[in-house]
């Protein structure tokens, strides 16, 4: 009987042993994980956060033990790994236990970043990653004392948060180091115009800076900027980044870059040891790069890849490519591929009303694209954009041209996107 191990329980550990379970019915499979949750989607711990969504409703695969009993796995919730013993196969537990097993799969995801900062007291510093932060926000912000927060990070979680605490009625400081709004994703025009819709709904922008230290007042915090500049503040949450869990593996032992290194089976440089979801990186499919890709999706297809291999498959996942959909007070942003890629600038509509589309094209290709208020073209555009980078052609396939025709693209604007002028 194949013995496989599962550390880490999020999207890409459940999608790894449910294509394990479907391929080896009879695989003892173990689960090891570090709380007692059910896999849950962070980005759904805002939604909770905010009161838009009941608890359950962040755990799209049901219940711990409803999980356990439909694929038969053998869960070991609050059970710590200590560390990974690649070469002979081995978990090494925090008690001092170690188990060894046929296949190890590493899906850790990572943990929100924050950087130590002068004078920011425990208790007034949040962070939004897991579900344990999503109920400490809730918390606070339900004992109705807050006034004015600060949030550090212009990041598709540093909106949503800012989002929740506009619609509990407080003042809001969005504050980043980059020069605009999701600077990974967006064109300056199209964050121009969604900063000055963010501006106009009483949330105030300053970028170019960050948190340098903090003092306690008798009304609060005092926030200093690097710019110098100061900012009154009940709580700060910090959105900052995040960073690969990868401290449960010896890098002389498993590759190690931003995350661990995989090849398309998802096999890590130890044979029999497999990394998926956030921890590992991809590949981007546009640049060839190895990048860790923290999106939902793909975390599913590298677990999806990582199970079947471990059953004793064959898959390969090729990558995938950069895109981030968001829906955020009254307004919708799609970002999709590398938006430092220079080019053909075409444009479709005008920001301020409507479809507005901001694609790049770098000769035929298209390098990237923006959308704002219609994430119901994203679908067929991304369709495309893997079909180019795959080399399949630079035409638009007839259902993917009939769904951008109806949200309104113009045939003279699709040929734009195909390398047509």
């Amino acid at each position: 009987m194949r013995r496989c191990a599962i550390v880490g329980f999020g999207c890409a550990g459940y999608h790894a042993a449910e294509e394990l379970r479907r391929r080896d019915p009879q695989a003892e499979i173990s689960v090891f994980s570090d709380h007692s949750l059910a896999p849950y989607n962070p980005m759904l711990t805002t939604y909770y956060a905010a009161g838009r969504i009941p608890f359950d409703a962040a755990f799209p695969f049901g219940g711990l033990p409803e999980i356990g009993t439909r694929l038969r796995l053998d869960l070991r919730p609050n059970c710590r790994v200590a560390r990974v013993d690649g070469k002979n196969r081995r978990l090494l537990l925090e008690g001092g236990e170690s188990e060894t097993f046929d296949s190890i799969l590493l899906s850790t995801g990572a943990k929100a970043f924050a950087p130590p900062i002068e004078g920011l007291p425990k208790d007034r510093t949040f962070l939004m990653r897991t579900m344990d932060d999503a109920q400490a926000l809730r918390a606070r912000l339900s004992q109705g004392d807050l006034k004015r927060v600060l949030v550090v990070g212009a990041s598709m979680v540093g909106i949503k948060v800012v989002e929740l605490c506009r619609a509990a009625g407080l003042e809001v400081l969005l504050a980043d180091m980059a020069g605009r709004i999701f600077p990974l994703s967006t064109y300056p025009e199209v964050a121009k115009a969604i900063e000055g819709r963010l501006t106009a709904q009483g949330v105030e922008l300053r970028f170019g800076c960050a948190m340098d230290r903090a003092r306690e007042t008798e009304t609060g915090l005092l926030c200093h900027m690097t710019d110098g500049s100061e900012t009154p503040a009940d709580i700060v949450v910090l959105c900052i980044g995040t960073r690969a869990n990868t401290a449960l593996v010896d890098p002389a032992e498993i590759s190690l870059g931003r995350g661990i290194t995989v090849n398309s089976r998802m096999e890590t440089s130890c044979p029999g040891v497999y990394a998926a979801g956030d921890c590992c990186e991809g590949t981007d499919l546009q640049s060839g790069q190895n990048l860790i890709i923290g999106l939902w999706a793909n975390a599913g297809h590298q677990g999806v890849t990582a199970g079947a291999n471990m059953a004793g498959g064959d898959e390969r996942f090729d990558g995938n490519i950069l895109h981030n959909i968001t829906h955020f007070m009254n307004m919708d942003f799609v970002g999709m591929g590398d938006n430092r890629r220079t080019g053909r600038d075409c444009i479709l509509g005008t920001p301020d009303k409507g479809l507005y589309i901001h694609a790049v094209m770098d000769g035929e290709e298209l390098a990237g694209v923006n959308i704002l208020d219609s994430y119901r073209v994203s679908g067929a555009v991304k369709n495309y954009f893997y079909r180019m980078l795959k080399g399949k052609g630079h035409a638009l396939e007839d259902v993917q041209r009939g769904v951008l025709l109806k949200e309104g693209l113009t045939p003279s604007f699709i040929r734009q996107l195909e390398g047509r002028t």
